[in-house]
């Protein structure tokens, strides 16, 4: 059984960059797809009014979020002018490496904090729900 890593960012879109930003994240998960098969799931979303930015992670553990830190980390710091972040929610128990990574993301782009939530209960993931349709 998994022991998955939940990273839910949350971002506020500022204005006047909407269309650089779609192409930012455009090809921040291209980056993300071609140099990692780590991350279980992988997906940017903007709310409907198109002023929050939501970015969702699933690792297999706190080892595949790190791994995703170091490759991608570089591409952060042109996001700078696109979003303040405010808060990076991690569902599980990440590594005090990962928590120092993560911190730092979020204080390079934006003023957001870091919430870890560990669980209390429920059943964890095993690899077979991961392919089985719902």
């Amino acid at each position: 059984m998994l022991q998955p890593l939940i990273c839910v960012d949350t971002s506020e879109i500022l204005p006047g960059n909407l269309e650089e930003l779609r192409t930012a994240v455009k090809d921040l998960v291209a980056f993300v797809e071609d140099r990692q098969t780590a991350p279980l799931g992988y997906g940017v979303y903007f709310d409907e009014s198109e002023t929050q930015m939501t970015v969702v992670q699933v690792h297999a553990n706190s080892a595949s979020l790190e791994r995703h830190m170091v490759v991608a980390g570089p591409a952060f710091p042109k996001f700078k002018d696109f979003v303040n972040l405010h808060e990076i929610d991690v569902y599980g128990e990440p590594s005090e490496h990962l928590r120092n990574l993560l911190r730092q993301k979020a204080e390079m782009l934006g003023n957001g904090m870091l919430v870890v939530h560990k669980l209390q209960t429920g059943r964890g993931i095993e690899a077979a729900d991961l392919s089985r349709p719902p």
